[in-house]
């Protein structure tokens, strides 16, 4: 338990910490492209903004799926880090509808976005505050299996590439060719779609308890314990850093109590010893089955 809290304690610090720069970069591409009537750079700087939005989302999923397991919640809280994963993507799609909305609406409306050296050092200056994020964010997303922080990592990923577009939008517009502008808009648009579809996807597998683990590698390492005659109906389901396993191990239907409650203790530990992320490990013990030759 105290694991877990640790674990959660450092998720909450990676993400109030994110939370800070993504508002500084939102506040600085929205305020800048509001003056200067450029539509992309409004567009990137929503998209940064809903980025600290899904990390206040997050915070308070973190906070729930801390809880220790209860009557209600035997299993434990961990899913509602999912649930708030599922709701990053939300956010996400409402953000990419309204973009393109605005970028329709400008289609029409005959404006002349203006373009200034200001305009492309802001845009340098939070793709670059965005790569440190999203290397930092991703790092510990991995060191800690945390979907919140993999999750928003690949959102603020997709923030790089967005920013690229639109200085490339403001190329065009300073060539002359201000209909890029919107056009640029619907395109990250659509990158901030593919990242909550690919967050939607993810979320959904550990939902409906999409196996985890393949069963023949942990076959191959229960096998390899003495005094197991076979192992079957093997299932893992969980999120990653959460997988909970059970299976069925035969033994010697000779074989005493104590004994067999031995053998699976060491099944119990060596799956846990041999992948990572384990919860826990749940053995059913039973006499091994007669076999006709």
């Amino acid at each position: 338990m105290h694991d877990m809290d640790s674990r959660f304690r450092q998720i909450r610090k990676v993400l109030i910490y994110v939370l800070f720069l993504n508002l500084a970069v939102s506040f600085a591409k929205i305020g800048y492209g509001f003056y200067t009537n450029v539509l992309s750079m409004q567009s990137d700087g929503l998209h940064s903004l809903f980025d600290g939005v899904s990390n206040i989302v997050g915070l308070i999923g973190i906070h729930i799926a801390s809880k220790p397991p209860d009557k209600a919640h035997p299993y434990g809280h961990r899913k509602f880090e999912t649930m708030a994963s599922i709701m990053i993507a939300v956010i996400l799609a409402i953000v990419a509808f309204e973009i393109v909305h605005s970028a329709f609406t400008r289609f029409g409306d005959g404006s002349h976005p203006e373009v200034t050296a200001i305009s492309f050092a802001v845009m340098l200056g939070t793709m670059l505050v965005n790569y440190a994020v999203t290397t930092h964010e991703s790092k510990k997303g991995k060191e800690l299996n945390s979907e919140i922080l993999l999750a928003d990592s690949a959102h603020t990923k997709s923030d790089i590439y967005v920013s690229l577009s639109v200085i490339i939008g403001l190329i065009a517009i300073q060539l002359g060719y201000p209909v890029i502008d919107p056009i640029i808009s619907i395109l990250i648009a659509m990158v901030i779609l593919r990242a909550g579809a690919e967050i939607i996807f993810h979320s959904i597998s550990i939902l409906t308890d999409e196996s985890q683990i393949d069963p023949e590698a942990i076959s191959q390492v229960v096998h390899n314990i003495e005094g197991v005659i076979a192992c079957h109906d093997i299932r893992t389901r969980g999120p990653p850093g959460s997988v909970y396993v059970d299976l069925h191990v035969e033994v010697d239907p000779n074989m005493s109590t104590y004994k067999s409650h031995t053998i699976s203790h060491i099944v119990q530990y060596r799956i846990k010893e041999n992948f990572d992320g384990i919860e826990d490990v749940l053995v059913h013990i039973e006499p091994a089955r007669t076999r006709s030759i």
